[in-house]
């Protein structure tokens, strides 16, 4: 598990075809300390799995449907992403649950400069839309931010001076897309509420037949 707070910017090394998809090596420091074989760190929202490590870099596979589904598939050699290792027990939680579980990629559509703020409007697939309220969390590109409004095709996020200088999300511009992870309370509830409609309910003679007189 993640917080959605990104505790630097990274870069792509190399990445390298292989049998089961893309090797990738990303630059780093922050979430170099301590890391080992095993240890899981959010790529731009995408939870991967260290193989190797040195001082500066780490090193960590991807599958097909990975770089299909996310926008890992777009980078190149030098581009920027968000970096974040998973969440220590007993550490201070500052964002909210991200599981570094991508559910969709978004399309930024419009930008706009509000006092010291910055408000970006992302196009998501319809079937995502249901999960995104105001006020509600959402994971961008592995960020934890707050959903300022719900638009009929998508979501209205808010930047702030940090979020723009310390993230990648600061150099996204309209036609760019975004790795996009909903709510998992929201999801979960949804799942719950489907089971719930779905359920097949019987009555007490259907279930063990009608006999007259018994009590």
């Amino acid at each position: 598990m993640f917080t959605g707070i990104i505790e630097e910017k990274g870069r792509i090394r190399q990445m390298t075809p292989t049998d089961i998809g893309m090797r990738l090596v990303v630059e780093g420091d922050i979430v170099l300390d301590g890391a080992k074989r095993g240890d899981s760190i959010a790529v731009s929202g995408v939870c991967l799995t260290v193989m190797d490590d040195t001082e500066t870099t780490f090193t960590a596979d991807v599958i097909p449907e990975t770089m299909k589904a996310t926008t890992l598939g777009s980078l190149k050699v030098g581009s920027e992403v968000n970096l974040e290792r998973a969440m220590a027990a007993g550490d201070r939680f500052g964002g909210h649950i991200v599981s570094g579980h991508v559910d969709t990629v978004g399309t930024i559509v419009a930008t706009r400069r509000h006092g010291n703020a910055r408000y970006v409007q992302i196009e998501v697939d319809e079937p995502f839309r249901p999960y995104f309220i105001t006020k509600g969390s959402v994971a961008v590109d592995g960020i934890s931010l707050t959903v300022f409004g719900v638009t009929e095709t998508g979501l209205i996020i808010s930047l702030i001076p940090t979020t723009e200088s310390d993230t990648t999300i600061g150099s996204k511009t309209v036609g760019d897309h975004v790795n996009i992870e909903c709510d998992l309370f929201a999801k979960y509830i949804e799942q719950l509420v489907r089971a719930k409609e779905e359920t097949a309910t019987v009555t007490l003679d259907e279930l063990i037949g009608s006999t007259e007189g018994e009590q």
